[in-house]
């Protein structure tokens, strides 16, 4: 696609919301059963009829306000604007929505957005995403994220199975049961499964106390994680570079982070060894590379929470990226391309924009959430 004018003027924004069901019900610690997942698009049609696409979701709430701020708010904000300029479209739209806003489903709502404002530039200049961001290495470490802490051990491991079959060659598990024993035992199990050496990671979605965290860190030490994440809430920065510094094990933190200002202490303050926003949730693609380049700035690896189809692009274009988190919620039955794999690496699509087309007729047949 090329461009056929000098600018690309903002005319239309479509907004669709959908919920897709899972083919089997999802468990961790603290989100409790997750039986379908919200999704919330975006379509950004410039004057010339380019198109670029964005989305973001949640695992069951809240994708009602999301959708609606979307078609209410920012459809206002952004039409007529010069969709090229994301910067000044991403502040403009940050601080329309800040004082009601400044987190939340405004600041998902502002991720889809801009995914697709950047899908949109890409695709105008006929480049790949991870081309337009700078460019590094196509081929990103890729691990297979379980969502898995109620499954029994024979069906963890069976689970641990059909990911290696798939090409993964790393797995992230879920802890955070009411019996640290039980954690250290499946654990144990899945790293005698694996092998030593083998890249393992757990995630606590931000279970315990500070104090909890630090011990069950510490029951860990021995089985090589290549990270603890999420060992407590978002907001106690101070408690993640205590448990840092006491537990023994790296630490993983920020997908429930909203911003660059929010990641800021952390990795300025030594609270965590891998920065990870999702592109969904902390002001998309713009404000991820930011938070990318200020942990390179640190010395700090970024990894990923969600969204791979998007996030291989920009782990692509970064130095210091670490894994992509690969677990579509069951998204892949509803897009044309999904993630490719190979010897463990995602490879990043030399398609224009970042290249998702979705069956737009399979979703609208789940029916409006």
């Amino acid at each position: 696609m090329t461009r056929s004018s000098g600018v690309a003027i903002l005319k239309d924004l479509s907004i669709g919301f959908y919920k897709i069901p899972l083919p089997v019900v999802l468990s961790d610690s603290t989100h409790g059963e997750i039986k379908a997942f919200e999704l919330v698009t975006i379509r950004a049609r410039d004057a010339d009829g380019a198109e670029g696409t964005g989305y973001t979701y949640t695992v069951g709430r809240n994708g009602g306000a999301i959708a609606d701020i979307l078609g209410r708010e920012i459809t206002e904000i952004a039409r007529e604007m010069e969709a090229d300029d994301t910067e000044q479209l991403w502040h403009k739209v940050w601080w329309a929505l800040h004082y009601g806003g400044r987190g939340g489903p405004a600041v998902l709502a502002l991720s889809a957005l801009d995914i697709a404002l950047w899908d949109l530039k890409a695709r105008r200049a006929s480049m790949p995403l991870w081309r337009l961001l700078g460019g590094f290495d196509r081929r990103v470490p890729c691990y297979a994220g379980g969502i898995d802490l109620d499954l029994p051990l024979d069906g963890l491991l069976k689970q641990t199975d059909d990911n290696l079959a798939k090409g993964f060659r790393a797995i992230k598990m879920k802890v955070g049961r009411p019996s640290l024993a039980s954690d250290v035992a499946r654990v144990k199990a899945m790293r005698g499964h694996l092998g030593d050496e083998f890249p393992l990671m757990a995630d606590a979605n931000m279970k315990w106390t500070v104090e909890e965290a630090i011990r069950a860190a510490r029951a860990l030490q021995p089985f090589d994680l290549t990270w603890l994440e999420e060992p407590t809430i978002p907001d106690d920065v101070a408690g993640h570079a205590r448990i840092l510094q006491a537990g023994g094990v790296p630490i993983a933190a920020g997908e429930n982070l909203r911003s660059l200002w929010e990641f800021k202490p952390y990795i300025a303050g030594g609270a965590l060894s891998y920065a990870e926003p999702d592109v969904t949730n902390c002001g998309g693609v713009t404000s991820f590379m930011k938070i990318a380049r200020l942990a390179e700035a640190f010395n700090i690896p970024v990894t990923s929470h969600g969204a791979h189809d998007i996030t291989v692009h920009l782990l692509a274009a970064c130095l210091n990226r670490s894994y992509l988190e690969a677990h579509g919620f069951g998204l892949d039955r509803y897009i044309e391309h999904p993630l490719v794999l190979e010897q463990g690496m995602a490879i990043a699509p030399d398609r224009p924009g970042h290249g998702i087309a979705f069956d737009w007729k399979g979703l609208e047949r789940l029916g409006a959430a």
